[in-house]
């Protein structure tokens, strides 16, 4: 897979984030997370995105989120 995973460009989306080679926005993946649908669901709805897309867009934002947290 290619290694970029997100895209913003302001001809896209008017520059929302989105999934690399789709017009899908980022966001609407944390959406149906947030209201409790699973992965299956949302992939169901928006088939441009692959799972091990998606995935690898999960796995950067945790990784993200833990890069500066202190171990306990």
């Amino acid at each position: 897979m290619d290694t970029t995973l997100i895209v913003v460009d302001p001809d896209i989306q008017s520059g929302t984030p989105v999934f690399a080679g789709t017009r899908v926005p980022v966001q609407n993946l944390f959406d149906y997370l947030e209201e409790g649908d699973s992965l299956e669901v949302f992939l169901k709805q928006f088939p441009a995105v692959s799972r091990e897309h998606a995935v690898a867009v999960l796995e950067r934002a945790r990784a993200s989120l833990l890069a500066d947290a202190h171990p306990a």
